[in-house]
């Protein structure tokens, strides 16, 4: 059985992550999968993972100390900061050592990378890798240094696999006249939904980490105008992330504890029942390069509201017939459009349904005959 190896920093509860492993559930059915990860963050994976694919942790005991060595120098704590700061030097040091030394040992018929720097040891140290492939799951942003530093990294790459058909078409002509060659797969459901919800419940849904470009001071101004209008509505977010604070004070600044409710991180049971009991999804996002959330979310028939800022959302919303897309951050616009699904039940079931009908193109069973049949192509 011919082997897939796939090079991942850690296995924990970010989107990229999620695709990682919903891609090794895919390809086991036909390869020998193995996931190496560098850190080991939590005693699980974070997501299931088919007990066919292998997982390997280079480092289980030493983990990334960013945040403990920044309070630390905070603190002005001097021999914190100094144990902290040894710590952290070791953790790069080993980081790159230990993934290094595994890509020089590893024979496999595929390799597959997720980060850019993983792109670059694996084109210069992959001597017996038969296949490279490296994965992008970020969006540029019209920053030119990070599109130069993709670039280089796919120096000695066969194939660059961008997480939309958008940056797939930015980077083909980036790309024109270098080895890599440009190729777009989407991600996938890994279920897809029986049952959707009959969007009667007066509760708003967002979900993603808690993180400044995920936009969610934004989505509680939001929530605050669409509050003062429909009262009984509620909004929950799931997600954890170094914003937690900021937004608890926020929604506590404006009483609105008993109407916003932050989850924290929810396994896919627990999204599963939150989406059969929402009406409408949220996106505030300032930049997305895919959203997985938004594709989960209509598979569930809920119709969709999202920023068009987040790049991944114009790919899949498809304005005023699977959701909707607001223009320059308009945080009334966006409440205003809120409180249209709210009053027309009639509505959100259409829009709900388009967008249901798009999420069938995102079925496991389709995008896995992608995989398979792109893999068979190139092994030829």
């Amino acid at each position: 059985m011919e082997k897939v190896t796939i090079l991942v920093l850690h296995l924990g509860t970010g989107g990229i992550e999620n695709s990682i492993i919903t891609l090794s559930n895919i390809l086991c059915e036909k390869y020998e999968v193995e996931i190496i990860s560098t850190y080991k963050l939590y005693d699980k994976p974070a997501f299931y993972i088919d007990p066919r694919v292998k997982v390997t942790y280079l480092m289980e005991d030493l983990k990334p100390n960013r945040e403990e060595f920044k309070n630390a120098i905070k603190q002005f704590h001097v021999i914190k900061t100094f144990k902290e700061g040894f710590k952290s030097m070791k953790v790069l040091y080993y980081k790159k050592r230990k993934m290094v030394q595994t890509i020089k040992n590893l024979h496999s018929d595929f390799a597959i990378t997720t980060r850019d720097i993983h792109n670059k040891w694996l084109g210069k140290y992959g001597k017996h890798v038969k296949v490279k492939i490296a994965q992008e799951h970020n969006h540029h942003n019209n920053h030119q240094r990070y599109i130069k530093r993709i670039i280089r990294s796919l120096k000695k790459i066969d194939y660059f696999m961008p997480v939309s058909q958008e940056l797939a078409d930015f980077y083909t002509k980036k790309l024109e006249g270098k080895r890599a060659k440009c190729v777009y797969i989407p991600h996938c459901l890994e279920i897809y939904p029986e049952s959707v919800s009959d969007l009667t419940q007066m509760n708003l849904l967002s979900i993603g980490r808690l993180s400044k470009e995920k936009g969610y001071v934004d989505l509680i101004d939001v929530f605050e105008l669409v509050h003062q209008k429909y009262p009984k509505w509620k909004l929950n977010i799931c997600g954890n992330g170094e914003e937690m604070p900021i937004l608890k004070s926020k929604i506590e600044r404006l009483n609105l504890a008993e109407q916003i409710h932050l989850l924290g991180f929810k396994n896919k049971e627990e999204i599963a029942k939150l989406s059969l009991n929402s009406s409408i999804y949220v996106m505030t996002s300032y930049t997305e390069s895919f959203g997985l959330v938004l594709i989960e979310a209509q598979s569930y028939g809920l119709p969709l509201v999202a920023f068009d800022s987040a790049q991944g959302a114009n790919e899949i919303i498809e304005n005023e017939v699977n959701g909707y897309l607001v223009s320059n951050r308009d945080k009334k616009e966006m409440a205003d459009i809120i409180g249209k699904l709210i009053e027309d039940q009639e509505l959100r079931n259409k829009i709900g349904q388009a967008g249901r009908e798009k999420s069938k193109l995102y079925k496991k069973e389709n995008i896995s005959k992608q995989w398979f049949k792109f893999l068979d192509k190139i092994k030829e």
